[in-house]
């Protein structure tokens, strides 16, 4: 039997190069999961009240990194 291993994994986005949309989408979706308790998690915070799919659009359209949005996300607090 051959086991296929995803493009992605919880430590590494997916590259846009080698990813569809989609992969892109459901990364950024598990990597953002509320966990319904914001006093322990702060990703609401983190996003600046935006739902993760809207904050990392440009990523899951292939037009920036995942990194790049990230870092700007944080530099602007």
């Amino acid at each position: 039997m051959c086991l296929t291993l995803p493009k992605t994994n919880a430590m590494n986005p997916p590259e846009i190069a080698t990813s569809t949309a989609e992969e892109r989408k459901t990364y950024v979706l598990e990597e953002y999961k509320c966990i319904s308790n914001c006093e322990n998690c702060g990703l609401c915070k983190f996003l600046r009240g935006r739902d993760a799919e809207t904050a990392y659009a440009d990523y899951i359209a292939g037009k920036r990194e995942f990194i790049e949005i990230t870092k700007e996300i944080r530099d602007n607090r």
